[in-house]
């Protein structure tokens, strides 16, 4: 049997016990914040704070979109090989 026949197997259980991994996590931080919001009683948020929250959403999420636009941007054109010419 050849070696990368044999690793296959080890390497999708790998991909398995990360996705469990990462999803336990996940599941830890959401009981976590949970129990502590309700620990806040009641609190209620104002139209100023909904509007606040909204447009950090929204900035944060241009920004996040434009840089990872402009990553695939330089990648493609090649601005981002070693012998430093520029297309």
């Amino acid at each position: 049997m050849p070696l990368t026949a044999r690793k296959e197997p080890m390497r999708a259980l790998g991909n398995w016990i990360a996705v469990t991994i990462a999803a336990a996590a996940v599941l830890v931080v959401v009981v976590v914040i949970a129990s502590l919001w309700s620990g806040l009683g009641e609190s209620e948020i104002s139209l100023a704070g909904w509007l606040a929250m909204a447009l950090g959403v929204i900035l944060t999420l241009g920004l996040g979109i434009g840089l990872m636009a402009l990553v695939f941007i330089s990648s493609r054109r090649g601005y981002d090989e070693i012998d430093g010419k520029n297309r």
